[in-house]
């Protein structure tokens, strides 16, 4: 089962519907969603403003996921390693066994958050 998130333009109908006095399940069915999917939204943001909605959709969709590792001693430790010719594999091995992979360090230079000695 897949899920998509409500759209702007879906939490503005929203909006518009509730203040015309509509019900959830009729809601539901004009957007073509799972009536529990707008109660949810309704729930979620009182007095449903769609773009105070919105904002706080952003807010917490930024927050969510994997926080990275990288941080400056990390950066500074690998970038020195990879300046003395180390290879992601080597300075993993035996400085940070367990905790990163060596696919990472590679995704962080190809990503440009470390730089590599070009020559």
């Amino acid at each position: 089962m897949s899920y998509t998130h409500l759209t702007t333009t879906e939490r503005v109908k929203i909006e518009t519907y509730l203040e015309l006095g509509m019900s959830i399940r009729s809601i539901a069915r004009r957007l073509g969603r799972h009536p529990s999917t707008v109660s949810r939204e309704v729930k979620r943001n009182p007095g449903h403003e769609s773009g105070r909605a919105q904002q706080r959709y952003v807010k917490k969709k930024a927050n969510c996921g994997a926080k990275t590792k990288l941080d400056e001693a990390t950066r500074r430790t690998i970038t020195e390693k990879l300046w003395a010719t180390w290879s992601p594999e080597q300075i993993v091995g035996r400085l940070f066994d367990g905790e990163i992979a060596f696919s990472t360090i590679y995704r962080w230079i190809y990503s440009g958050r470390i730089d590599v000695p070009t020559s």
